[in-house]
Order: C-alpha cells, then structure tokens, then sequence
C-alpha cells in the first residue's frame, strides 16, 4: 500500500476522516449569496456573502468522498457573516449530517468563531456597499417617508417560496434592531454602520470535524480546545498540526463496547460505544430536547415521526434544531426515518420544502420573525415545531400515541430522577466557549506535553506516548527546534517542567474526573434510560410480531424479485389481536415506510446477517419473554414499565469510569521550518503536505485494516453464494424504495437541471404510490385476491378502511401541492377548488344560465319515483361549505375527498377540475406533477378503479351532520287503490338513529314515467334530519281512516340526497283493517340500492356484503307458502336456523364499530325471525277457516288461552300441579305484545315476540312448552317439526348458543311494548 493511500485505507475504523476551514477568501472577496433569498434592503453587515472551503485534510478518502458543496453549505448555512467590534462574537457550535443516496450518514461539527479581517480590499468593499445603502435608503426615505417597506408590493406575485426566504430576513439581529424605532429600521445610519476608519471588521470562519459516527460530545471539546489555541496568549503546546494530525490519522473508533481517551491540545478526551446488545450510539443529549419542548410535546412530535408526516422543526439556534432532529430520530428505535432527512436546510435550499413527500427537516429562523409570516408550500400534513417558542403545531386527524398518559408519566420520572422538569425549561444561554482569559491562563500553566505521561497508567499503548518524550529529551535537533520556537514565538515548555509533571501526573491516581467529563457521563446515563423507556414501549407493541411475519420465499433471490406483489405481514390478524386502545396509532403505522422496512430486514435475516437494529430489538422482546411469560393471544392495554433502566446506565458508567483504549499521543511532525507561525486571535495556514496522509506503520491501523480485508473478502465470498452483488444492490434499493420517492436529495448540486430531474423524481414517485395505495384499497376491500395475497379472511375492518383512506387524503393533498406557484391556504386542493368555484360561478352569471354548461351530470334515476340528482363539483362543494361542524380547510378538502369516493365520483370530479386548463397554468409551475399530462392521466385512471368498490366514509365520519334525505312509497297499483284516503307516516331507522316519525300529506300523488313511458304513481316526501348511517329499517303505517282504507305497499325508496346512496325496503303486503293479517303498522328492512349506468329503473343490483333484506315474494303472504308447492323441506329449514344463527354470533365477535345492523339478521331476509317462521310453518294446518286465513301467531294465542283456562281450572280443582315458570313467561310476552297501542298485525306480532324472546334468552324455553302443549295436535300434522321431540331439543341446543351475546333491539322494534 503506498504511502499517500495509507491514510484513507484504514479510513472505515478512523475517528475522523476530515478536519475542513470554512470561510472568506481574500483573492474572490464579497460574493452575495444569491441563492440565500438576499435582501437588499438591509444593511451590508446584516447581507449574505459566500463563504468558501478554505481547506480540507485530507484532500479524499475513498469510502467517504469529500463533497465541497454540501460541507461549505452545511458548516455555514447562513454563509459569512459580518460584525464590528461593538457587536457580540461568541463562538457557536453546531453539528450536522450528510444523508447519502443510500440512506448512509456521515456526521460533521462545527466550532464558528470570528476573526478579524485584514485585508483592505474587503474593508473598502464593506465602507463602499454601506454608503451605497445609506445613499439609498436617504433617498428613498426622502421620496416616501410613511412607506416602511419597498419591497412587500413586489413580492406579491412572485413565488411562495421566495416569499419564504424574504420572510426569514424581514428581521434583522438584535444588534440592528436595539435602535430601531417606531417599527422601522436604523438601516444603518448614525454609527449603526460601518466606518473603515473608526470600526474594526470581523468575519466568521468555522472549523469542522467529520467523523463516521455522531461522537458530538468528543469532537466538540477537541473544536473548542483547538479554539482556545488559537485566541490563547500562549502558543500551543505544539503546532496544530500535530493535534489535527493526530485526531486524523492516530485516534481510531472505539471497538463496540468499549471507550477510548484522546487528547486534545490541553485536554484528555473521552468517548464510549455501545455494545453490540445495546442500543445504538446517539451522544446528542436528549435532556436538550426534553427542555426545549417538554415530554408531551415531545412525546407528540415523536408520534408525527413514525407515522411519516412532514415535520419542520424551526429555530434561531442550528444545535437546537441538530439536537431535536438526531433526539427524536435515536427514540425511534428498531425502526428508522426512511424519507428526505435535512436538519438543517441551507437558505438557498428552501425549494425543498416543496418536496411532496414526508420529511424532517429544520429550518433557521431570525429573531423575531413571525410564524404568521412563514408562507409554507404545504401545511395539510405538517408538523411544525417552533423549538424557541416551545410549541407545536399539530395535523388535523392525528391519533395518539397508545398509554400516552402513562408512557409521559415514565419518561417524567427519569427526566425528575436527574433533577429536570418534565415540563421543559426556559432556554439557559450556552456556556460561552472558553472565552474567559483568567480560567484559560490557568489551565494553559499546566500544558498538554506533561499529560503525555498520563498513559503510563493505563499501559495500552504507552510506548508510543514515551518514544516521544524520548524524542524531545534526546534529540539532536531539539536546539533547533527551540531556536526555531523563539523566532516564531511559540514557547515550548522546559524539560525540567516535564519531568516534574510526571511525578505529579503519577501521585494524582485515576479517581479525579473534570466537571465536564461528569457531565457527559450524566447526558450518557440519561439519554440511555430515557432511550430505553421508548424501546420498552416498542418491545411490549410488538412483542409476537414475528407471528404475523408472512416469509412465503424459497430464496433470497425469489424474494426480492417478487417483493412489490407479495404481503409481508398479516396486518388484519396482527390488528385483531391489539388492544382496542391502541388501534387508531398501529393501524396507521404498520402502513408506513419504516415499519415496512422493519419487516423486509426481518425476512432478509433468514438468509443473510441480522440487520443491527433488529438484532438488538429481537434480544429485547426475547428477555422479556424469559422475565415474564405473555401469553400471545392476551389482549391487555395495562402499561408495562421499563425494566432495563438501572442495567443500561451501569454499563455506560463502567465503561467512561475505566478506559479499554487510549490513542496515540499527538508529537512533532517532521514539518517544514518557518512556517506555521503563531499569530493570536487567527487561524494559522496548516502544513497540507504534512496532513495529506497518515503513518505507514500504525499499529491499529494496520491491524483494523487487516480485519477489514478478512470481513470484505468474507463479505465477496458470500455474495457469490447467494447471488451477483450487483443484481442484489439493484433488488435492495427496489425494495427499499417501494412507497418511498426520494430518500435524500442533493445538497451540492443546484443547477436548473438537477432540479428539474429532482422534481421529476418526485413526479414518478407519487404516481407510484397512487398506483400501491389505490391497489391496496381495492384488495382489501374486494377480498378475494386479498386471501390469495395472504391475509386470512377475506374482509377489511372500518379502522383499516379509514386509515387507507386518510392516506389516500394525504396523497391527494401532496400532488396538489406539489409545484405551486402561490400558496394559499393550508390546503392547496381546497385552494384549487375554490379558484374553480369562483371561476364557474362568473360564469355561471355572464351567461345567466346554470352551472351545467356540459359540466354537470345528472345520476341515472335509481327507482322509479326518485328525481335525477344533480352531479357536479361544485354542488358537492356546497354541501361541505354548508356543514358548520368542518373549520379548516383541510378537514373541507378531506371531507370533499371521501364524498366523491363515497359517490364513486372522485376521478370524474378530479378529472373536471383539471380540465380548466388555464387555471392550473396559474396555479402550478411547469414540472408540477398535475402539469405532466401523461402522469395526470395515469393517476386519474387509478383513482377510477376505486369505482368497483363501496365505500361509506364520508357517512360514518361525519355522523352529526344534517343530511337532508328523501323517501318515495310506492303502492301496487293493479291490485289496489294507489292512493289512500287514511293518514299515513313513515319513520325512517339506521346505524346511528332514527328520523322519528314523519306524518304524509293526503293524497300527495306524485306521477313519474320510466324509460318505456309507462305511467307510475306514488307518495314522495323530503324531510333532514341528523346523519342516519347506513339505513336499516323503515316504519310505514297510517290511522285506517276514511273509505279507502286499505293500502297495498309495493315498497318503500329513501335515498341520502348528499351521497345519493338509495335503499330500498320491500313490502308487498296490505296495510289495513280486515285485510291480510290485519296490521295498520309495518317495520321493513332495508337493502342497499346499487344504482345502475344503464337507466333501468328500479331494478338495482344488490351488493352482497351489505344488507339483505326479505324478498317481495315471500313478503305477499307468508301463510300462502304452504298452498304454492314451493316448500321448504326439513334439512332445508334446519340448515337456514343454523346459518341464521351463525350470522349473529359472527357480528358480535366483529370490533364494536364494525358490526353493522343487528336488526337485519335478526329480521331480514335469511334472518333468526324468517328461519324460525319456516320452522313453525312446517306441517302447519292453515287451510282457510271461513275464508280467513290462520296465522301462527293464531297457534300462538290458542296456546296462551289454554294455558291460562288450564290454570283457572287448576284453581278450581286445586291440583299439586302448578304450570311451569316456563309457561308463566310465555303467557307474559303474548300478552304484553297483544295489548300493545300499536297495530303491528299478526306477522309483526310473531317478529317481535321471537327478537325479545332473543333478547331476553327465554324463546329457547318456550319451545317445550308449545311442542308439549295439546292445542299442537289439533293445529299441526303428525309430521310436524314442531312435534319431533329430537328436532325440538337439537334446536333449543341452537338457540341457546346466542345467550353468551347481549342482543340490543332497535327502538322501532321494541316501541311501546311493556313487560
């Protein structure tokens, strides 16, 4: 290996592969900084210049190429910035990550200091460009003294994301803005300035460490130290090439584990790595972002995290905004943020808040700028978090996180065992970075080459540490050296000192820590238990999800090939067996990115190493499986503490208490004489050739590279195994990307055509998701290919249902916003549909005509009897404006969203609103997604697809909305009067309640005429009342007045005039004194209606999985079955009790919310009462008696009358043999069901006796009592099942299986019935 590559050979296992020098060059000089968002109208000083890499060591490394312009971008965000000597310039410290296109992260940290210029040609540029502003800004104060701001009237029609960056630089620093007054700004004048003559002029230069891993605790005192060097009266020890030498090439990463001790110029330094069993290293302090925002509100942003919305988190401080970022990201353990990761966006990158994908991302803010001035692209989805303020604003529909309460309430007990408030603090002013002289002098007095002896006591690697005191005590050319020192004015200390030191150094011992090691030992044991509280979390959620792990593949390779069309996890099973708390969050999140990559490393582990993450995780759920056994199918929502809290924290302080490794000390470089000189107060221009490489003979170096060849030719020999390594990257990145659009973007390049190719990226990706979420839709929605994919039964719960559709809400809400020229409102499809409805409105009155102009459809007449509805964006727009329940835009947009898609109209209205062309070239840039016609069309057509499906999700949402209904009564024409001289009422029943009863106008006949102009009568009625749901039955009587009485009912139609869902209640029995079964009162069940494109009528095909309800024909007479030959036979009669029954205990074992209308198994068609007629039908005598007809509700009374005249004799007769309570009860329920007020007939008699005797769990026993009693004989043949004995007890044993269920009957059933 040659000598150059040395360095970046061993580059895996080093501590840091860069040290970098940001700041101003003095050949290029004041560049604005365009990209920024420049404000002009400030004053110089306050402007945004470009910074520039003024160095980097070494020049590259091969697995982490150096990337200029994102380090540049990323070490200066806000580019240089200027002050004078009355300005403050404390040293800042900021960190930041590099996210690479693979999802790999590189960290950097930043020490920015300010150093004073001393070039003139920068100095006259500045006086030049202030006396520019001031000449300006008299003039303009001259020409138009009441206007404050030129430039707000001009910003109005440019871009909102300019708008954006004008906002963040309307407020100038606190140093501009201490003199302004009256709201306007000093802008300079009156010694607020720059004078060359009178002010000294500093720039901010920063130095940064880039490391493999986020060392933040280790790498800030090494920055600050080497600060301290440079404003230090005394020269440094030795030259800072040593020290960044050093750090470079001699301190390697700690093995797992283990802990390491470096030195500093004037410090040891200490850093820790995790064990392999232990959670991952994350050294940003979590106490940080528990003050700045408080548990519950952490606690709420962490849950916007894992369910993927889009998250800003906005401050002054960029640490701020690091540490809440990398905090909130560490908790997600074993799960990791999938999509576009930037903690800190540049100022010249805010176009990628436009991005229509979910992100975090943290964007600077000027002091005192106004959150109300933030235009942002997209707020539908977005959590903002303004970390200063210490609040959060929140997406509409969020679920909580499950045992929030209790969860908050562990986490306030760790942050109170180490004495912070669980609330969050006031902001406490970062410790100034070693700015203190006299603290400084004091510890310069006892300087870094006396602590070189230190290691003696540790005996890792003393030798090297000795060989170079050797080195400096028997030198030759150490005369040189110090010869060399004093002309350069860097003082090394006296050999005499150094001997000294080490006696001194010896008789110190071990025990003494320095406060700041106590500290980070403290941030060390408290980010872990905390830590370990939200993984505990994570452990008990999904303790048996390895049981719903779907692994299906023979192989790797088949595996990876198919994994868009296959299903991984069995989420329906896994959601049944959760506790009911805990479905609203899991639903949404097993939908999400990361979980799915969870479970996609879960399978891959069955042929390659266990991803590292996971291997921790299933460690976890594996202990606590030997701690306390949990029994897989044991729902319990009893929150369980975390057990691991003292362990975790004793292995950390084990580890910083004794040090496993210490590092090569630093020493003197073999450096060219006279240069390097020490200057105070500037950085000094570093040896390049010196750093360009690393030491050939390093013993870790070369040992840890070794171990690197023997892993990679380990790694070579496996690929080869299982299959070609590139094939395998290119299926990995597929599968990972699935539902992802874009990991990470570029930071460096931002030329016009990168973001042209960065849009068209996110344009393929959301049509890609499009296509999944509607596929997704569809399958678990129709069921069969579901089963086939693996999921068990074939049905969708309603929470799975609305959580599909509260993505596909999310998804719309992207693509609209994506590209917009303007932004308004916090919708941007709602914005849309406003512009359109202003627009077709003028229209509308320029033409003095309706809306329709070719726009409007009208739906298909589903009945006979119900007027088309009018079908148009706009009319369902005004629907959603008139429900006062919805308040912002976004829950309007959603609620428009899952109307359409309940009216199966969603891509018809979406393809209408883009057809107004011009508005869209208005609205949206060229590269927006609904601009790129061929895309538009493809996503428009998979939003067609959801037309094969029934939804009711704007129903049973919003479920205390007004919703204007109407109901049609159609009478049988040929057999009867079609109108009736009595008073009629209807009382229409559904899920969530009733419309109570509705009295019809006399003879308010209504004629329609169908598509064969066939004349057709009937009574129509509108009436609103509060959201029914899905409806289940409808109550039609009348008072039996005048001379026509008597009325025969076809059916009865209500239709939903917002959805325009229809159902339709068959009757086709007599309503009326004498006639039929005499009854004045009906209660019809409900089928829902599915209207039909081909303009045939009433005739609508039913939707199996809804409601069924009893057919016309059995509706004329159910008495007459036994005269038409059509009889059922006993197996048959048999077989429908018992599937009638397993309907009803299947509703119950189905979530409460889920179940629908128990009504209709009870009385619909197939239902307990119609299986139960059958049976008392069967070898019943109902010839005709005087032309009458006999009911079994006749069989009934006779029984009730024989028990009771048995009774009265009994009386008489005093026999021992009292009838049963059996008997009592059955008499009982008759009786309160005959002297009821309402005339409900015989068949509605004998329905409503058998649902309370269902109810009450006593029909079973009423079974012996009418099989025994001896009007049986008399009423029922010898073949009668009612008179097998063996048939009677085998259908009690049925019937009894319903006990373990509360059966709760509708009012409309039960009303006015006493017992």
């Amino acid at each position: 290996m040659s000598a150059t590559m040395s360095g970046s050979g061993s580059a895996p296992c080093r501590f840091a592969h860069y040290f970098v020098v940001c700041g101003i060059d003095n050949e290029t000089g004041l560049e604005p900084d365009a990209l920024a968002g420049e404000n002009f109208d400030q004053s110089p000083l306050k402007r945004t210049f470009k910074s520039k890499v003024l160095a980097h060591y070494p020049e590259n490394i091969e697995c982490n190429p150096f990337d200029q312009d994102a380090v540049n971008m990323l070490c200066m965000p806000k580019g240089l910035s200027f002050r004078t000597q009355r300005d403050s310039r404390t040293p800042q410290f900021h960190s930041f990550l590099i996210t690479r296109e693979d999802g790999s992260r590189t960290y950097g940290f930043v020490h920015t200091f300010y150093e004073e210029v001393t070039s003139p040609q920068i100095c006259s540029a500045m006086q030049t460009l202030h006396q520019m502003h001031q000449a300006e800004h008299n003039a303009s104060a001259h020409n138009c003294p009441s206007s404050s701001s030129s430039s707000s009237s001009s910003s109005s029609s440019s871009s909102s994301m300019d708008s954006l960056a004008s906002s963040l630089d309307e407020v100038e620093s606190p140093s501009s803005t201490s003199s302004s007054q009256g709201g306007r700004r000093s802008c300079g004048c009156s010694g607020e300035g720059y004078d060359s003559v009178r002010d000294t002029l500093y720039v901010s230069k920063a130095m940064c460490l880039i490391t493999p891993m986020p060392f933040m605790h280790a790498c800030k005192r090494f920055l600050s130290q080497a600060h301290r060097a440079v404003i230090s009266h005394q020269p440094p020890p030795l030259p800072l090439e040593s020290y960044v030498y050093n750090i470079l090439y001699e301190v390697p990463l700690p093995p797992p584990g283990r802990s390491l001790k470096f030195h500093g110029v004037y410090e040891p330094i200490l850093c820790q790595r995790p064990g392999v069993g232990e959670l991952p290293l994350a050294d940003f302090p979590l106490s940080e972002a528990f003050r700045l925002l408080g548990v519950e509100n952490l606690v709420q942003i962490f849950t916007c995290v894992l369910l993927e919305m889009q998250i800003l988190l906005y401050s002054q401080d960029y640490q701020r905004l690091m540490a809440v970022a990398e905090g909130i990201t560490t908790l997600l353990f074993p799960f990791q943020w999938q999509h576009v990761y930037v903690p800190i966006l540049p100022a010249s990158l805010l176009h990628f808040l436009d991005a229509p994908v979910p992100y975090l991302m943290g964007l600077q803010s000027k002091e005192g700028t106004d959150r109300s001035k933030l235009e942002l692209p997209q707020e539908a989805n977005l959590c903002f978090v303004d970390i200063d303020n210490h609040c959060i604003e929140l997406p509409e529909d969020f679920p909580q996180f499950p045992n929030k309460t209790e969860f908050i309430q562990e986490l306030s007990e760790v942050l109170l065992s180490f004495g912070l408030s669980p609330e969050g603090g006031s902001s406490s002013p970062d410790p100034t970075v070693g700015s203190q002289t006299s603290a400084l002098e004091k510890e310069l007095k006892n300087t870094s080459l006396s602590e070189l002896v230190d290691d003696r006591k540790n005996g890792n690697l003393g030798g090297e540490a000795l060989d170079v005191l050797e080195l400096l005590q028997g030198n030759p050319t150490l005369e040189r050296l110090q010869a060399l020192a004093k002309r350069t004015g860097v003082k090394v200390a006296r050999l005499e000192a150094l001997a000294a030191g080490q006696k001194a150094v010896a008789e110190e011992g071990v025990g003494g820590r320095s406060p700041a090691e106590e500290e980070e030992l403290r941030n060390a044991k408290l980010n872990v238990q905390l830590r370990e509280v939200f993984a505990a979390r994570f452990a008990t959620m999904f303790a048996d999800y390895e049981s719903f792990v779907i692994q299906n593949s023979p192989d790797l390779e088949s595996w990876l090939t198919n994994r868009e069309q296959m299903h991984n996890f069995d989420k329906a099973s896994f959601l049944s067996d959760q506790p009911e708390p805990y479905l609203p969050f899991l639903s949404h999140f097993i939908e999400t990115q990361m979980f799915a990559t969870f479970i996609d490393n879960k399978i891959i582990s069955q042929w390659e190493d266990k991803e590292p993450l996971l291997r921790v995780f299933d460690g976890r759920i594996e202990k606590a499986r030997l701690y306390n056994v949990r029994a897989p199918n044991l729902r319990s929502s009893v929150y369980q503490k975390c057990t691991f809290l003292k362990e975790s924290a004793q292995a950390i302080e084990q580890r910083l208490r004794k040090i496993d490794h210490t590092a090569i000390h630093p020493h003197l470089l073999d450096m060219k004489i006279g240069q390097g000189k020490y200057q105070q107060g500037f950085f000094p221009k570093l040896q390049a050739d010196v750093l360009a490489s690393g030491p050939t003979n390093n013993k870790w170096s070369n040992r840890t590279c070794s171990t690197q060849r023997r892993v990679d030719r380990h790694r070579q020999q496996n690929d080869h195994l299982v299959l070609d390594n590139d094939l395998k990257e290119k299926y990995m990145q597929e599968a990972r990307n699935l539902g992802k659009n874009l990991r990470q973007p570029k930071l460096s390049d931002l030329s016009p055509a990168v973001i042209a190719q960065t849009n068209w990226k996110f344009v393929e990706g959301l049509l890609k998701e499009c296509k999944m979420k509607t596929k997704r839709m569809l399958v678990e929605k129709m069921g069969r290919e579901a089963v086939e994919l693996g999921h068990g039964e074939a049905n969708i719960t309603g929470l799975e249902e609305n959580t599909l559709i509260a993505s596909l809400c999310d998804l719309l809400e992207r693509i609209w916003s994506h590209g917009l020229q303007v932004k308004q409102g916090k919708s941007a499809l709602w914005s849309h549909l406003l512009h359109y409805q202003t627009r077709e409105e003028k229209n509308e009155q320029l033409s003095e005509s309706p809306v329709s102009n070719g726009q409007e459809k009208r739906k298909p007449e589903s009945s006979v009897g119900l007027p088309a509805l009018r079908v148009s964006v706009i009319q369902d727009m005004r629907h959603i404006q008139s429900m006062g329940e919805i308040k912002t835009d976004v829950g309007r947009a959603r609620a428009w969203i899952r109307l359409s898609l309940e009216k199966k109209l969603l891509s018809q209205h979406l393809k209408q609103l883009l057809s107004n062309q011009a508005l869209t070239k208005k609205l949206y840039k060229r590269y927006a997604f609904l601009r790129c016609e061929e895309e538009k069309e493809q996503f428009l057509f998979h939003l067609l697809s959801l037309n094969a499906v029934d939804y009711f999700c704007f129903t049973s949402v919003f479920t205390t909305i007004m919703i204007p209904y109407r109901a049609v009564i159609i009478p049988i024409k040929k057999l009867s009067n079609a109108m009736t001289t009595s008073n009629p009422w209807l009382c229409v029943s559904g899920e969530l309640g009733d419309s109570g009863i509705l009295q019809i106008t006399k003879n308010v006949l209504e004629m329609t005429f169908d598509s064969a102009f066939r004349p057709h009568t009937h009574i129509s009625i509108a009436f609103k009342c509060q959201n029914l749901g899905k409806l289940t039955t409808v109550q039609l009587g009348h008072d039996n007045s005048g001379l026509l009485a008597k009325w025969l009912v076809d059916c009865v139609m209500v239709r939903n005039e917002i959805t325009g869902h229809t159902y339709k209640f068959p009757c086709g029995r007599w309503l009326g004194k004498g006639v039929d079964d005499g009854s004045l009162e009906r209660v019809l069940i409900g089928e829902f209606v599915v209207p039909c494109s081909d303009d045939d009528g009433g005739r609508g095909s039913k939707t199996p999985p809804l409601q069924r309800s009893p057919s016309q024909i059995r509706r004329i007479s159910i008495t007459s079955l036994t005269g038409r030959g059509n009889k059922p036979t006993t197996v048959q009669i048999q077989e429908s009790i018992g599937e009638a029954v397993n309907n009803i205990i299947k509703h119950f074992h189905k979530p409460e919310k889920e179940r629908g209308s128990l009504t209709v198994l009870l009385c619909g068609e197939g239902g307990l009462v119609w299986a139960l007629e059958q049976f008392f039908h069967h070898g019943f005598r109902s010839a005709r008696i005087f032309q009458k007809n006999v009911f079994v509700w006749d069989f009934y009374e006779r029984t009730v009358a024989f028990m009771e005249n048995a009774d009265q004799i009994g009386d008489l007769q005093e026999t021992p043999e009292p009838p049963g309570l059996n008997s009592e009860s059955f008499c009982r329920y008759v009786n309160a069901v005959n002297n009821m007020p309402r005339n409900i007939g015989k068949d509605g008699k004998f329905q409503l006796l058998v649902c309370l005797g269902a109810r009450d769990r006593v029909f079973p026993q009423w079974l012996p009592v009418l099989a025994e009693c001896p009007v049986v004989t008399r009423m029922y043949e010898e073949s009668a099942l009612l008179r097998d004995k063996l048939t009677v007890s085998s259908l009690i044993a049925v019937l009894e299986t319903l006990h373990d269920f509360p059966i709760t009957l509708e009012s409309s059933l039960t009303k006015s019935v006493e017992l």
